[in-house]
């Protein structure tokens, strides 16, 4: 029995989903430079335009743009990496010192306390950690495969090159590559799905932007509060626990493990640690309370949940080009849940 032409459209646009994924799955291992350029240009798409706005041509403006943050990201790593490289050699020198702590504190403490046979625990632990101590290389999992580190080095180095090539071309035809994107759009549909992309850019926009600008104040707020605690590895554990505040729970969670073991190579005492904790208990409070709903935003609606299940998800089917789509696809998706209640709830 023939198909009518709706019935043959709808056929036909599934089949385009159906093979977008495919492709997607089949090339995701060369796609990780064009969607971290892709998402720079996204970010840097307001500027260039406000730059337009001023008189400029967007090519300028989209040059002036690439310098700007090059310029700031040089000047971060040339600030930042010497002493995050100190403070992190300085902190994992601390762990002899732990060990040693342990030995001579805990053990005899959880003897004397609750009668436990240290000497006998003490081999359990060290044999469960040298039988789990493979699946650390589990924590690579999401990361490109290699075959070799001289593969691994050009890989890196041709990713350096292609990223802001790619990034200049997608910023300065951002705006030519969108009309052209609508102009496929079927004029029946045009209206309905502008309507939807604009709404998956703004709740996109609201979270990316938003997330950014708390990653950034965390980790200020981190490294500060540890300063005043007079932790000596403030900025090494802060940073740390800022920038991993992008997974929900993540970042707290390193900077107390990595605070207290700062803390106990530091001082030597379980005392020491309830600064550390108080500091890490505040900023999750202020985090989850004031900052994430002042800069992202109620409205975008991506729990913490699904942003962890979306991050695992596309990680496992996509490796790392899926941890980059794992946002963008969850808050398309969100959108696309929206429109269909509203859809069922008006038939």
């Amino acid at each position: 029995m023939d198909l009518n032409p709706a019935s043959n459209r709808s056929l036909l646009y599934l089949l385009l989903v159906v093979g977008s994924l495919w492709l997607l799955y089949r090339l995701a291992p060369i796609l990780s430079p064009f969607l971290v350029a892709a998402g720079l240009a996204y970010l840097c798409d307001p500027l260039v335009d406000s730059l337009e706005r001023r008189k400029l041509s967007r090519t300028l403006g989209t040059v002036l743009v690439l310098f700007g943050l090059l310029f700031l990201m040089v000047a971060l790593a040339l600030i930042l990496t010497p002493l995050l490289q100190s403070q992190t050699q300085m902190l994992m020198a601390q762990i002899p010192h732990l060990l040693e702590w342990g030995q001579a504190t805990l053990l005899p403490w959880l003897q004397t306390t609750f009668g436990m046979d240290t000497a006998s625990s003490q081999t359990e632990i060290i044999a469960w950690l040298k039988g789990h101590i493979s699946e650390l290389g589990k924590l690579t999992a999401y990361l490109p495969a290699v075959g070799n580190q001289g593969l691994a080095l050009l890989g890196i180095l041709a990713n350096l090159v292609l990223i802001p090539v790619v990034t200049f071309y997608l910023l300065r035809d951002w705006d030519r590559m969108m009309a052209a994107i609508a102009d496929l759009i079927p004029a029946t549909l045009r209206p309905s799905v502008t309507g939807i992309a604009r709404e998956i850019d703004a709740v996109l926009s609201e979270f990316v932007r938003g997330q950014i600008s708390v990653i950034v104040t965390m980790a200020l707020f981190y490294s500060l509060g540890l300063w005043l605690v007079g932790l000596d590895y403030a900025l090494a554990v802060g940073m740390i626990a800022g920038i991993l505040v992008f997974v929900p729970y993540l970042g707290v969670t390193v900077g107390v493990l990595l605070g207290t073991v700062a803390s106990l190579g530091q001082h030597g005492d379980l005392v020491s640690l309830l600064p550390v904790w108080a500091v890490f208990g505040a900023g999750q409070l202020l985090e989850g309370m004031v900052i994430t709903p002042r800069l992202v935003g109620e409205r975008v609606g991506l729990h913490p949940v699904a942003v962890i299940f979306a991050l695992m998800a596309f990680g496992q089917l996509f490796g790392f080009f899926g941890v980059l789509l794992a946002i963008p696809a969850s808050a398309a998706l969100l959108v696309a849940l929206r429109h269909l209640k509203a859809h069922l709830d008006s038939d």
